[in-house]
């Protein structure tokens, strides 16, 4: 079982759960919105770090400089979120906290609009596609 799910992954599953809590309650900055999305923990191997992905529908739509703000704010209280997250945790070190914007659903809405555009435009018929596939199988079957 350690192979298939190590420590890390184990530490870092954890880490989302408590620090998804500990943002919403106990992190007061007025630049850190209550509706805050953690995507994803990366926790180094000798657990020293942590990569922490996150995002919030309610900044998305703000623009660029409202995402840095939020993960600004989010990094100068990493210290604080450790403490708390040390509290919780009975680890003998406390990873250090790294915040980053996930961009994932931004990156997966606009594949989504992109391929929903070349569905749109597509001009082929659907009528000439099944009469080529039968004169297709007439061939085939002489």
């Amino acid at each position: 079982m350690a192979k298939d799910y190590p420590r890390s992954y184990r530490v870092a599953d954890q880490i989302q759960r408590e620090l998804s809590d500990l943002i919403k309650h106990e992190l007061k900055d007025p630049r850190v919105p209550n509706m805050v999305t953690i995507a994803g923990v990366e926790v180094s191997k000798d657990l020293s770090s942590a990569k922490v992905y996150v995002s919030a529908i309610t900044i998305e739509s703000e623009g660029a400089e409202k995402q840095a703000d939020m993960i600004d704010a989010l990094n100068q209280g990493g210290g604080y979120l450790r403490k708390l997250l040390g509290g919780r945790m009975r680890l003998r070190i406390v990873p250090s906290l790294k915040f980053f914007y996930d961009e994932v659903q931004q990156t997966g809405s606009a594949l989504s609009s992109l391929i929903d555009d070349a569905v749109a435009t597509n001009t082929t018929n659907a009528d000439e596609m099944e009469q080529s596939d039968k004169d297709s199988v007439w061939k085939r079957d002489q």
